[in-house]
């Protein structure tokens, strides 16, 4: 539907005269009455009547025009979530229940008003593709890629270490620690099932699990968040990775233990990228946001992979 015609359809209907609807719509009377002659021919009824005192709408445009005004309200929507600087802020996170989504949760609370376009992209590298293109405003993620090999405008910074938790259920040799080592977990069994080959959490526990002696068996099937909760809790011998700001929530009868790891501190570096040239006024207040939030655990010995 040709939405010229619709628009000149409401804003005759509201004029009450095709002279008064030429001028708002900075066009002729006649371009006026050929548009709405056109939709009416379309449509196979007729939508105003000629009267002394100008256009009134028939039974039939009467009916028509709400849903006019609401095809209209549709295409400004739908142009504005496109369109830089008047849409909302587009920012990917690496997953919904993930920290990512907790900080931006945390912005998102400091500022109401602004609107929010939450996307999930399958790794870093996707995520700095699309900010170079545009086509999201700012990612979250682990940027392995270093600063001065960063396309274009692009930029990082780094905004959260995450400590990184023991997850086991109320069996488990461990369930009853408060804490535990690096040194005391090699000798036990880490399951983490649907870790991607070469993304970035891949990469994050394949050197953990080598510097530390680690057996983290990363084999299916993957079944999902509750899945995984389930064998863990179900089990005395299997115990998962978990990031301290993950957001998971298991039954009673579940009963799962998070056991805080030291010596050192595991802590997984997430960054956020932004082009330096993107105008969106929230992406401004977001970057201030995080640049006053807390970056991670202080005065505690940490461990970082060496491309963080």
């Amino acid at each position: 539907m040709d939405l010229d015609a619709v628009r000149t359809v409401v804003v005759a209907a509201e004029q009450g005269q095709f002279r008064e609807a030429a001028a708002e719509l900075a066009i002729t009377q006649q371009a006026v009455s050929k548009r709405i002659a056109a939709l009416e021919s379309e449509l196979g009824v007729r939508l105003f009547t000629r009267t002394a005192r100008g256009a009134r709408l028939t039974v039939d445009g009467q009916a028509f025009l709400p849903h006019a005004r609401a095809l209209l309200e549709a295409a400004r929507r739908a142009t504005e979530s496109v369109r830089p600087g008047r849409r909302a802020l587009r920012v990917d996170v690496l997953g919904r229940h993930l920290a990512s989504a907790a900080l931006l949760q945390d912005f998102h609370r400091k500022h109401p008003g602004t609107e929010l376009d939450v996307v999930t992209l399958p790794n870093a590298e996707a995520a700095t593709a699309a900010v170079h293109a545009g086509t999201i405003d700012a990612a979250f993620c682990t940027q392995r890629i270093p600063p001065d090999r960063l396309p274009g405008t692009v930029r990082t910074v780094r905004v959260l270490d995450e400590p990184i938790e023991l997850l086991t259920g109320p069996a488990h040799a461990l369930a009853s620690a408060r804490t535990t080592t690096l040194a005391e977990l090699a000798r036990h069994g880490i399951w983490m099932p649907g870790i991607v080959p070469g993304s970035e959490w891949g990469a994050y526990y394949a050197e953990l699990a080598a510097a530390f002696g680690l057996s983290i068996d990363a084999k299916g099937p993957n079944f999902g968040v509750e899945h995984l909760l389930q064998v863990v809790s179900e089990s005395a011998s299997l115990a998962t990775f978990v990031g301290a700001r993950t957001h998971l929530v298991w039954t009673a009868r579940q009963d799962l233990r998070r056991i805080v790891v030291r010596e050192p501190m595991p802590v997984y570096p997430h960054s956020l990228i932004w082009r330096t040239d993107n105008p969106h006024p929230a992406l401004t207040a977001l970057r201030k946001h995080l640049a006053r939030g807390p970056r991670g655990p202080r005065n505690t010995d940490v461990w970082t992979p060496s491309w963080a």
